[in-house]
Protein backbone atom coordinates (compact mmCIF):
# COMPACT_ATOMS: atom_id res chain seq x y z
CA UNK A 1 0.00 0.00 0.00
CA UNK A 2 1.16 3.24 -0.96
CA UNK A 3 1.67 6.08 1.44
CA UNK A 4 -0.80 9.04 2.10
CA UNK A 5 0.72 11.87 2.54
CA UNK A 6 -0.97 15.44 3.10
CA UNK A 7 1.80 18.12 2.19
CA UNK A 8 1.56 21.39 4.28
CA UNK A 9 2.73 24.60 2.59
CA UNK A 10 4.43 27.63 4.55
CA UNK A 11 3.62 31.40 4.60
CA UNK A 12 2.77 32.25 0.36
CA UNK A 13 2.27 28.35 -0.52
CA UNK A 14 4.65 26.26 -2.06
CA UNK A 15 5.17 27.34 -5.62
CA UNK A 16 6.34 25.13 -9.03
CA UNK A 17 9.70 24.86 -8.08
CA UNK A 18 9.28 23.40 -4.54
CA UNK A 19 10.06 19.56 -3.08
CA UNK A 20 6.42 19.97 -2.16
CA UNK A 21 5.07 20.58 -6.06
CA UNK A 22 7.81 17.95 -7.50
CA UNK A 23 6.58 15.03 -5.11
CA UNK A 24 2.86 15.58 -5.54
CA UNK A 25 3.39 15.28 -9.10
CA UNK A 26 5.01 11.81 -8.58
CA UNK A 27 2.62 10.55 -6.46
CA UNK A 28 -0.87 11.52 -7.24
CA UNK A 29 -2.23 10.06 -3.85
CA UNK A 30 -0.35 12.82 -2.09
CA UNK A 31 -2.51 16.27 -1.94
CA UNK A 32 -1.69 19.43 -0.80
CA UNK A 33 -3.97 21.33 2.48
CA UNK A 34 -6.11 24.06 0.96
CA UNK A 35 -5.86 27.00 3.14
CA UNK A 36 -7.72 30.64 1.88
CA UNK A 37 -4.96 32.41 3.39
CA UNK A 38 -1.43 31.83 2.05
CA UNK A 39 -0.77 35.66 2.21
CA UNK A 40 -2.22 36.17 5.93
CA UNK A 41 -2.50 33.26 7.49
CA UNK A 42 -4.33 32.74 10.67
CA UNK A 43 -3.43 30.02 12.83
CA UNK A 44 -7.29 28.89 14.23
CA UNK A 45 -7.85 28.88 10.65
CA UNK A 46 -5.47 26.83 9.46
CA UNK A 47 -5.57 24.55 12.28
CA UNK A 48 -9.41 24.03 11.35
CA UNK A 49 -8.71 23.50 7.46
CA UNK A 50 -5.59 21.08 8.59
CA UNK A 51 -8.42 18.95 10.88
CA UNK A 52 -10.84 19.03 8.24
CA UNK A 53 -8.72 17.65 5.80
CA UNK A 54 -7.56 14.99 8.34
CA UNK A 55 -10.53 13.78 9.20
CA UNK A 56 -11.54 13.48 5.54
CA UNK A 57 -8.93 10.96 5.02
CA UNK A 58 -9.43 6.90 4.34
CA UNK A 59 -6.58 6.56 7.34
CA UNK A 60 -4.06 8.13 9.12
CA UNK A 61 -2.27 10.36 7.13
CA UNK A 62 1.66 11.46 7.31
CA UNK A 63 2.29 15.00 7.44
CA UNK A 64 4.49 16.30 5.40
CA UNK A 65 5.00 20.06 6.77
CA UNK A 66 7.30 23.07 5.57
CA UNK A 67 8.06 26.26 7.25
CA UNK A 68 5.14 27.86 8.88
CA UNK A 69 3.12 24.34 8.16
CA UNK A 70 5.61 23.17 11.06
CA UNK A 71 4.30 25.63 14.02
CA UNK A 72 1.06 24.83 12.32
CA UNK A 73 1.02 21.12 12.75
CA UNK A 74 2.75 21.78 16.56
CA UNK A 75 -1.02 24.11 17.31
CA UNK A 76 -2.99 21.31 15.44
CA UNK A 77 -1.23 18.43 17.49
CA UNK A 78 -2.44 21.15 20.55
CA UNK A 79 -5.76 21.58 19.67
CA UNK A 80 -7.57 18.70 20.87
CA UNK A 81 -8.75 17.37 17.77
CA UNK A 82 -10.23 13.84 17.96
CA UNK A 83 -8.70 13.02 14.57
CA UNK A 84 -4.48 10.98 14.32
CA UNK A 85 -2.27 11.09 11.90
CA UNK A 86 0.44 8.50 11.26
CA UNK A 87 3.78 11.06 11.90
CA UNK A 88 4.88 14.37 10.67
CA UNK A 89 7.62 15.18 8.46
CA UNK A 90 8.85 18.88 9.59
CA UNK A 91 11.20 20.40 6.75
CA UNK A 92 12.74 23.67 7.91
CA UNK A 93 10.42 24.96 10.91
CA UNK A 94 9.87 28.80 10.84
CA UNK A 95 11.08 30.42 13.88
CA UNK A 96 7.70 32.72 14.02
CA UNK A 97 8.47 34.15 17.29
CA UNK A 98 11.75 35.53 15.59
CA UNK A 99 12.82 38.92 14.58
CA UNK A 100 13.72 38.33 11.21
CA UNK A 101 10.07 36.32 10.55
CA UNK A 102 8.55 38.05 7.89
CA UNK A 103 4.64 39.77 9.44
CA UNK A 104 1.70 38.79 8.10
CA UNK A 105 0.72 35.94 10.51
CA UNK A 106 -2.02 35.64 13.37
CA UNK A 107 -2.00 33.86 16.33
CA UNK A 108 0.98 31.13 14.94
CA UNK A 109 3.16 32.92 18.03
CA UNK A 110 4.49 31.69 20.67
CA UNK A 111 5.71 28.55 19.07
CA UNK A 112 4.32 25.17 21.17
CA UNK A 113 7.03 23.39 22.71
CA UNK A 114 4.94 20.46 23.87
CA UNK A 115 6.49 16.67 22.84
CA UNK A 116 4.25 15.79 19.84
CA UNK A 117 2.15 12.71 20.23
CA UNK A 118 3.42 10.81 17.40
CA UNK A 119 5.94 9.76 15.55
CA UNK A 120 7.82 12.47 13.78
CA UNK A 121 11.20 13.78 12.35
CA UNK A 122 12.79 17.48 11.83
CA UNK A 123 14.74 18.15 9.00
CA UNK A 124 17.05 21.24 8.87
CA UNK A 125 19.75 23.46 7.35
CA UNK A 126 22.68 25.05 9.07
CA UNK A 127 21.90 28.34 7.41
CA UNK A 128 17.96 28.28 7.10
CA UNK A 129 17.46 32.65 7.19
CA UNK A 130 14.16 31.68 9.08
CA UNK A 131 15.46 29.90 11.89
CA UNK A 132 18.66 29.42 13.69
CA UNK A 133 20.36 26.51 13.27
CA UNK A 134 20.04 26.21 18.04
CA UNK A 135 16.07 27.13 17.41
CA UNK A 136 15.54 24.07 14.96
CA UNK A 137 17.63 21.61 17.63
CA UNK A 138 15.33 23.04 20.52
CA UNK A 139 11.92 22.58 18.47
CA UNK A 140 12.99 18.81 17.46
CA UNK A 141 13.94 18.16 21.51
CA UNK A 142 11.01 19.96 22.90
CA UNK A 143 8.31 18.00 20.41
CA UNK A 144 10.46 14.44 20.71
CA UNK A 145 11.65 14.46 16.79
CA UNK A 146 13.87 13.08 15.26
CA UNK A 147 16.71 15.05 13.83
CA UNK A 148 18.38 15.70 10.71
CA UNK A 149 20.67 18.19 9.35
CA UNK A 150 21.39 18.55 5.56
CA UNK A 151 24.14 20.90 5.67
CA UNK A 152 23.90 24.56 4.77
CA UNK A 153 20.73 24.41 2.62
CA UNK A 154 19.21 28.25 3.08
CA UNK A 155 15.31 27.58 3.51
CA UNK A 156 15.49 24.18 2.23
CA UNK A 157 12.75 25.24 -1.03
CA UNK A 158 13.17 25.91 -4.41
CA UNK A 159 14.22 29.27 -4.13
CA UNK A 160 17.75 27.46 -2.40
CA UNK A 161 17.95 25.02 -4.92
CA UNK A 162 15.71 22.50 -3.29
CA UNK A 163 13.60 21.61 -6.64
CA UNK A 164 12.48 17.88 -7.05
CA UNK A 165 15.05 17.14 -4.04
CA UNK A 166 15.36 13.32 -4.27
CA UNK A 167 17.37 12.64 -1.06
CA UNK A 168 14.68 14.52 0.82
CA UNK A 169 11.79 12.37 -0.62
CA UNK A 170 13.53 9.16 0.09
CA UNK A 171 13.72 9.99 3.74
CA UNK A 172 9.87 11.24 3.59
CA UNK A 173 9.34 7.15 2.14
CA UNK A 174 11.47 5.75 4.51
CA UNK A 175 9.42 7.56 7.61
CA UNK A 176 6.52 6.64 5.71
CA UNK A 177 7.23 3.23 5.88
CA UNK A 178 8.45 2.95 9.16
CA UNK A 179 5.38 4.76 10.60
CA UNK A 180 2.41 4.48 8.26
CA UNK A 181 0.88 0.78 8.37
Amino acid sequence: MSPLVLTLAGLWNSGPQHWQTHWEARHPQWSRVPHGQWQTPDKDAWVAELDRAIAACERPPVLAAHSLACALVAHWAASGSPHRIAGAFLVAPSDVEAPSYPSGTTGFAPMPLQALPFPSLVVASGDDPYVSFARACAFAAAWGSDFTLIGDAGHINGDAGYGPWPDGEQLLLDFCAAHQP
